[in-house]
């Protein structure tokens, strides 16, 4: 089961997604819970390389109305940069200290080493020994594994010297190990404005999603899709899967779409991502949802091409070019979905 929430009302709909989520199967009011979010670097959400403060405290919100009394917020930045510094920067600090909630910095965090198939696998031991881990990663691409999201984010649980030991090892198998080992109790992801093309950030694509779901692998394969890869082309994705992980998102997956009447319309001229294929989309009152999709798959694209309409303002309206989404159902050629994904416009800019 996935859920997926549209809107800019960002800790509201992370709340709700949870609550119409199945979480409460597997959490228990009396667990500690850790929750990790994505502070690779000390550089505020709306860059598009860290989690929102508002998606944590919404989920902070949620699990104390549950029941849930510990909490704390673990994480270890990037190789080179500092923990403490991204806590104080992304927001962290003040949200800790509104909700008395601990900052667990896991670069001074003690370790220990397990196995898994061909690796062993140095993990953090606030991280291992949690009751329930509430994964919170970003959606956005990577410019070493092509997309970075649940399952990646969990390398923030390991020492410095085993980031950059997963870097030798080829990075993809041995996060797709070190998920087998440790096992997030959820994940939410944060959709806000993930980065076009780079980990660090710089190139936001405004998205205006939370999605949540239990098992990591398909919570990345349906993301996957919305950035524009299939699950097979990101390398830790295919390996969890043949390591008994989880299957990837299908027409059969259960998909709760919350808020699906109030997506916040894209403002093209706010984002010099945008700008740079403004050429050949023509937009009118277009779902940032929907943008996004169209921003990724261009991005990948790489060539130029037919003029491409997309928005609201071109229901019940026909034409001999390009349209996005239901919005645009009755031009000559249309790339179904509310929003589409990113794969199905590729696949379609390839056919024409």
């Amino acid at each position: 089961m996935l859920v997926v929430t549209y809107g800019k009302d960002i800790e509201t709909n992370t709340y709700d997604t949870l609550r119409a989520s199945d979480i409460g199967r597997y959490l228990e009011s009396g667990m500690t819970v850790a929750i990790k979010p994505n502070l690779v670097v000390p550089s505020p959400a709306i860059t598009g390389a860290t989690t929102h403060p508002e998606v944590v405290e919404g989920a902070i919100l949620f699990l104390k109305d549950f029941g849930v009394k510990n909490m704390k917020i673990i994480e270890s930045s990037w190789v080179g940069d500092s923990t403490k510094r991204a806590f104080k920067y992304c927001g962290y600090q003040e949200l800790a200290d509104k909700h008395d909630i601990p900052l667990i910095d896991l670069k001074s965090d003690s370790s220990a080493t397990y196995r898994h198939g061909e690796y062993e696998i140095e993990i953090c031991d606030e991280a291992m020994n949690a009751d329930f881990l509430l994964n919170i990663p970003v959606l956005k691409a990577h410019c070493q594994t092509k997309m970075t999201c649940c399952m990646k984010n969990l390398k923030g649980c390991i020492p410095d010297s085993e980031k950059r030991r997963f870097h030798t090892l080829g990075i993809h198998r041995p996060v797709a190990a070190l998920n087998a080992v440790l096992k997030p109790g959820y994940c939410v992801v944060d959709s806000i404005c993930g980065d076009l093309s780079f980990e660090e950030g710089g190139n936001p694509v405004e998205s205006n999603r939370i999605i949540a779901g239990r098992n990591p692998l398909l919570v990345d394969s349906y993301c996957a899709e919305l950035i524009g890869y299939l699950p097979d082309e990101i390398g830790y994705l295919s390996y969890g899967k043949t390591l008994g992980l989880g299957e990837f998102y299908s027409q059969e997956t259960p998909v709760v779409e919350l808020n699906t009447q109030n997506k916040p319309v894209h403002q093209t001229k706010s984002s010099r991502v945008s700008e740079r294929f403004s050429s050949v989309i023509c937009e009118d009152s277009a779902c940032s949802a929907c943008y996004s999709a169209l921003v990724y798959a261009l991005h990948r694209y790489g060539e130029k091409t037919v003029e491409i309409s997309i928005g609201q303002g071109f229901k019940g309206r026909t034409g001999e070019g390009l349209g996005m989404g239901h919005c645009t159902a009755g031009f000559a050629k249309n790339v179904p979905g509310c929003p589409p994904k990113a794969t199905d416009i590729l696949a379609k800019l390839n056919k024409i």
